[in-house]
Parts: C-alpha cells; sequence; structure tokens
C-alpha cells in the first residue's frame, strides 16, 4: 500500500514537516510495510519557503525589517541556486504568529515589513518573487507593503498617511513615483491561500479580520476604508480590486500586488503540489491523508486540503483529514473529517508542540487501524479498492 501525506502547518503548533512525520510515525506503528510518500506542503502561508527550497533549491537570507506593530525584527527568505528568485513569506515579517494574543488589532498593523522583504531580495539582484501571502496579522490593503517601496498615500487634505488599515478610509491619492527603477518590470507570482473578494460580506474584513483581533465595529469601519481606497486605486490605476478573485487574501494584500506590481494570484496550494510532483505521485497511490489547524467552511475556499482532495479525487483516491478542530457543517467530499484533540483543553495546550505532535500520531495510529481492517479480516492484503471502501 502507498499512502501520500500532504498537510498543511498546524499554525502555532507545527510546521508541515512535523505534522507530516507526526503522521507517518503513527502509521508505521501499524503498517510497518506500507509506502509512505511525504510532501512538504503549503498554501502560502508558513512553510511556503521551505516548500519551494525542496524544488528550486538555494540559500536562506536574514533580512533587518519591522513586524506588525512597526518593532524592528530579522526574517528570512529564500533565493534560488541561480541568485534570481526570491521566495518570501509575509507571515515572517507581517503574521500573527508575531503578536501575542493581546496585541492583535487589524486597524493598527501593517505590512511594512513584507515590502521590506521585497526591497532586500530586489538588492540582492532578484528580479522574480514568489510570495506566499498566508497567515497575515493585518488589513491595510497591502498600504504598508506598498509603503516600503516607495509608494507614498494622501488624504484630502494633502497629509501623508501611514499604511494601516485605519487609514484606509482616508486616501485619495496615490502615489507610485517613488518605487525603484526596475521593480516595476519584476515578475510577481503571488500565492493566494483563499480565493476571498477584496471588500463586502465574504471579502477580507468580515471574514478574517475577526481572527486578527477585530470587533464588529471595527470590521465594519475596515470593510468600508477596504471599498474607499478600491475605488481611490480604480480610479489612478485603471485595476477592480472587487473583481479580482484573491484580492482579498491577506487582508488585502494580494490585491495591493495584482493593482500596482503586475503580480499574478495563483493558489499557493497549487503552486507548491506542482512544484512537487504531486500528480504523478497520487497515479500509484491507495490513500491521502491530509490536514491543518482547522477545517471549516473556509476550507473549501482554496485552502491546502481542500486542493489535494480535487487532486485526489480527480484519481478516485480517497482522502482522509485531520484538524486541531473541525466544523462539521461542510465537507466537501472527503472520506473521513477527524480532530486531533482527545477531549476538552485550554488552547493552550493544544496547541502545544509536544501535545499536538502526540495528538497526531495518535489520531494516525486510528487511520491505520482502519485501513488495515480488511486485512485483519483475512483478506490476506492491502489493495486500492479495500481503501476506496473508507
Amino acid at each position: 500500500m502507498k499512502i501520500i501525506i500532504a498537510p498543511d502547518s498546524f499554525k502555532g503548533s507545527l510546521t508541515s514537516a512535523e505534522a507530516g512525520e507526526a503522521i507517518a510515525a503513527g502509521i508505521k506503528e501499524i503498517l510497518p510495510e506500507c509506502r509512505i510518500q511525504a510532501i512538504k506542503a503549503a498554501d502560502g502561508g508558513e512553510g511556503t519557503i521551505r516548500a519551494l527550497m525542496e524544488v528550486l533549491g538555494g540559500r536562506i537570507q536574514e533580512a533587518e525589517v519591522h513586524d506588525p506593530l512597526m518593532r524592528p525584527i530579522k526574517a528570512i527568505y529564500g533565493i534560488s541556486e541561480d541568485g534570481t528568485t526570491a521566495m518570501i513569506e509575509m507571515s515572517a515579517a507581517s503574521g500573527l504568529c508575531l503578536l501575542r494574543e493581546e496585541e492583535m488589532n487589524p486597524s493598527v498593523t501593517t505590512t511594512f515589513g513584507t515590502g521590506e522583504l521585497i526591497c532586500d531580495a530586489f538588492r540582492n539582484g532578484c528580479r522574480h518573487f514568489l510570495v506566499g501571502i498566508g497567515g497575515s496579522a493585518t488589513n491595510d490593503a497591502g498600504t504598508g507593503m506598498l509603503s516600503a517601496l516607495g509608494v507614498r498615500f494622501y488624504d484630502s487634505r494633502g497629509m501623508l498617511l501611514h499604511g494601516t488599515g485605519e487609514s484606509l478610509k482616508n486616501i485619495t491619492y496615490i502615489d507610485t513615483a517613488g518605487i525603484p527603477a526596475g521593480m516595476l518590470d519584476a515578475d510577481f507570482t503571488i500565492a493566494c491561500d483563499v480565493d476571498s473578494p477584496f471588500c463586502g460580506p465574504e471579502g477580507a474584513a468580515y471574514v478574517f479580520a475577526p481572527q486578527k483581533g477585530a470587533d464588529a465595529d471595527m470590521v465594519k469601519r475596515l470593510d468600508q476604508g477596504m471599498e474607499s481606497f478600491a475605488s481611490v486605486t480604480l480610479r489612478q490605476t485603471g485595476y477592480d480590486m472587487q473583481k479580482a478573485e484573491g484580492a482579498g487574501a491577506a487582508g488585502g494584500l494580494g490585491g495591493a500586488f495584482a493593482a500596482f506590481l503586475g503580480g499574478k494570484l495563483v493558489s499557493g496550494s497549487e503552486m507548491i503540489l506542482e512544484a512537487a510532483g504531486f500528480d504523478r505521485l497520487l497515479k500509484d497511490a491507495d490513500i491521502v491523508i491530509t490536514g491543518e489547524g482547522r477545517i471549516d467552511r473556509q476550507t473549501s475556499k482554496g485552502k491546502l486540503p481542500y486542493r489535494v482532495l480535487m487532486h485526489a479525487s480527480s484519481y478516485g483516491i480517497p482522502v482522509i483529514a485531520i484538524a486541531g478542530s473541525v466544523s462539521t457543517e461542510d465537507n466537501p467530499g472527503f472520506a473521513a473529517v477527524l480532530p486531533v484533540v482527545q477531549g476538552p483543553c485550554s488552547l493552550a495546550e493544544a496547541m502545544d508542540r509536544h501535545t499536538a505532535y502526540n495528538n497526531i500520531r495518535r489520531t494516525a495510529v486510528q487511520i491505520a487501524n482502519l485501513i488495515s481492517l480488511p486485512t485483519k479480516r483475512g483478506t490476506g492484503h492491502h489493495n486500492k479498492k479495500a481503501a476506496t471502501s473508507l
């Protein structure tokens, strides 16, 4: 039997590689003879750099930048072996993982540090940029990132504005003259983990800002600011953020890349799966195991487990998903969706690395026991028909 393991990271707990190791350990405990193919996957958030470097090779570069609250930090990005391609995770500089719970506030957080990473890579000779924009702490529509590149934002009185969520509603004019010569000719591929629109009921503010610390009033103000900024951008650039799929990713950062830098918005999951040769690996597989921190209605909006499911389903291969928490109201077609937490516990305990690893491994043991049932009942061997019956 061949089992493919392709989880996303369990954000705040385990990387994709660590989650994959835990699943493999549990499977091997029951099925030591099976073939396991583990993929270091990502959907544009944490783990994107490592996943891309598995294919492209290269080196890690460190840069001094600013975090979402403009505090100095050091962040890393990847440079390909030929020195022309930068592999950047916006979460390394502007991610929710950099803030304590009491610091989360998408009205004041900024993507400025992400822009600083781009500038550093540009100075180092990179002209192709693969940017993963999952895991953001921001809802600034990318204005912080653009500010770091030299773009200036002004209100109706000509006052210079900072690139934050709360300033969006006041922007009336955008000056792009400060973008470095040659950067507009660079190639930007933006890996989005969702296909959310820029604003509106299903847009960045309403769907994701509450996860970043926004209350209902803040969400409303942020969405109004996003709508206003989209109108100004359309007037000055001709690019309609409100009609672009994925423009709402990372609090509108996806739209900023597309409108001002000619960025191509693609599924982060698809970019990683293609680089890993996922379809080729599926051709002789019996079952796939995927997962992420939470499986809910957002999973089918372009998250990695859903992309894995779509690919595997085209080959008739069943997919089991595991997660730290599960909302069962919407299952897009997984053979099973299993929570890894055994019982009531605090969020801090559930997200502890050691606890999360053991919970995932234990869940994988249960999956392996189910997979092995045909053999235990005397069929004498595993086969794809038996696996599919799960």
